[in-house]
């Protein structure tokens, strides 16, 4: 990352944020996927358990989409959170969390305070899609990336 001392109010910072950028992302992919996992723990356990949650969104049938569900968010979380297939895993993520924004936002008619928390983590998981693993991932040691 460039940073050029002379643009900014403290130049003295400069070194800090060179060195530190690529570590702050690291840790947000590394919550994020870490997020996904606690949260689809309950539903890789039960993954027949949302069924009638998914198909109450209209997904039918929800014996096929509930442990996708569960698929996603748990080992998606986990390929997140060590950088593997970065990119995939993150977009099927980002999907599962614009569907929990149109459910908090549409059907439950929460409106923005009850999406929120979705946009936020999906806003992220769409950084992990447009910008993959950095240097501290599997796909990194691998050497492949989609």
């Amino acid at each position: 990352m460039s940073i050029e001392p002379n643009r900014l109010f403290v130049p003295a910072l400069a070194p800090v944020y060179r060195s530190g950028h690529e570590g702050v992302e690291t840790l947000l992919r590394l919550v994020a996927g870490g997020f996904l996992v606690i949260h689809g723990a309950g539903k890789i356990v039960d993954p027949f358990g949302a069924v009638q949650m998914v198909e109450g969104l209209g997904f039918y049938p929800g014996v096929f989409w509930s442990p996708l569900l569960a698929i996603t968010e748990f080992f998606g979380g986990i390929l997140l959170a060590i950088g593997l297939l970065t990119r995939p895993a993150a977009f099927a993520a980002t999907i599962v969390l614009l569907v929990t924004v149109y459910f908090h936002w549409i059907q439950l008619d929460q409106g923005f305070s009850g999406a929120e928390k979705s946009l936020l983590w999906a806003a992220m998981t769409f950084y992990f899609v447009i910008r993959g693993g950095n240097r501290h991932s599997v796909d990194a040691r691998l050497k492949k990336t989609f």
